[in-house]
Order: structure tokens, then sequence, then C-alpha cells
């Protein structure tokens, strides 16, 4: 119903392309209106940087920027009262907005859905952190992790690990504010790349970013496909924090 709407709609307005700028469920959404034959270009623009088939999507920089200014000055706090934060970021069940965090503010441990661990393990991880002397503990958890954090949060609470744990759910502020310079120019790139291909008959496709190259990818490869994230990611986040 929605997208014979969307097509009377369209037919109304004598619109003759679409440039759809969002997240997976746009990306669905204008891969349907495609296949009703009409002319339709994906941008992505998801600070979850889980879209398929482009190194990073409009918002990613500028949230990023966000979560380590975030954590900076929730450090100075866990310092001052030898605490143990646990900092919950967004991402739904894509952890790379924790992972990036954690690695550029150098956090104990990084908690994401792709690798799961059980609370015992960051409890061990907390406690050792205060017996090696360290002034506080930082633990970047991502949204999708399970147990979720004010649950992991009361796991820990109850035991004796040197640290008072305090919980911090940086929520819809990672997804505001003014963009980086970054996302300017890469919003900037995708929407003259966006209407260059309509005018080029590349339609059904999305804007990708590749390296320092736009491109131009099928929007079916794109839904169909899940973004996985750097195992190089993985061993640098587990390498610092030891």
């Amino acid at each position: 119903a929605g997208r014979l709407k969307a097509l009377r709609e369209m037919n109304a307005a004598g619109m003759d392309g679409l440039v759809v700028i969002g997240g997976d469920g746009s990306l669905r959404g204008a891969l349907a209106l495609a296949q009703e034959g009409v002319p339709v270009v994906g941008v992505p623009a998801s600070i979850d940087n889980d879209i398929y088939g482009t190194d990073m999507s409009i918002g990613v920089d500028t949230a990023l920027n966000t979560i380590v200014d975030a954590i900076d000055k929730l450090r100075d706090t866990a310092t001052s009262h030898n605490r143990a934060f646990l900092i919950e970021t967004m991402g739904r069940e894509c952890g790379y907005l924790a992972q990036q965090a954690g690695i550029v503010c150098g956090a104990e441990m990084v908690l994401i859905p792709e690798i799961p661990v059980q609370a015992e393990q960051v409890v061990k991880s907390v406690e050792n952190a205060y017996i090696r002397g360290k002034t506080h503990c930082i633990i970047v958890v991502a949204e999708g992790f399970k147990p979720h954090t004010t649950e992991l949060s009361e796991l820990i609470g109850k035991m004796e690990i040197g640290f008072d744990t305090r919980v911090t759910i940086l929520g819809h502020i990672q997804r505001g504010g003014r963009p980086t310079a970054f996302d300017r120019m890469l919003a900037t790139r995708f929407g003259v790349h966006a209407v260059e291909h309509l005018l080029e008959g590349k339609i059904g496709t999305m804007t990708a970013l590749h390296g320092k190259t736009i491109v131009a990818l099928a929007l079916e490869d794109v839904v169909s496909n899940k973004r996985s994230l750097s195992e190089e990611y993985f061993s640098m986040a587990n390498m610092l924090a030891r």
C-alpha cells in the first residue's frame, strides 16, 4: 500500500527521478520502487555504518567524534573518583561505533554484538585494571551487546572489584550536532554523484565510498548482503586493552 501511494504521489507531482537518503530500511524502500520502474538512486546515511558496500555512510564520522568527546570528559570523572564507567553507544546490531571509539579512546574493554563475551570476563577485566593500579576503567558497550549495559552494571556492582561502577547511555545525542568536515564533504560528493547517476541512467544503484572513490553499487546487492567488521580492528582493540 505504501509503495502504491508513493508511485501515485510521484506521478501527481511529475517527478522523474528520486534520490533516497537513509539506512537499511530506506534503501530497501528505494529498491522496491526501483523494481516498479522508478528511476532511483540511494545514498547511504546511517551512523551505525552497517550498510554493505560502502566504507563510510553519512553521519558516522560526526557520531564517532561525539562519542570520543563524551568518553574523554567521562574519563576525567572516572579518574578523580576511581570509578569504572560502562558507556553505551548506538549502532543497533553493529558494533562499529563502539569498536572505533574504544580504540581511539584507549578503553580497557570494548563489548560488541559480533563477539559474545561472558559477564564474568567483564568483571575480571575490571578487577585486573584495578589490581594493575589503574585510576579508572572505561568499558565501551554497543547497544546490541547482550546482556544489556544496565544488566551488566548490576552484575558488576554486586561483586567486590575495587572500582565503583557507573553507567552512561549516550543515546540520541550521538545523532545530532555540528557535522564534521569529513561528513560535509562526503554528503556533498554523494549528492553530486547521485544526480549524475540519475542523468546517466545508472538507476537502481547506491553511491558508495571505496577508498577515495565514489562508485555505483546495485541496490539489490547492497540490501541482500551484511557488512562485517574488520578483523584488524578486533585485534587492535584487544591489544590496546592489555
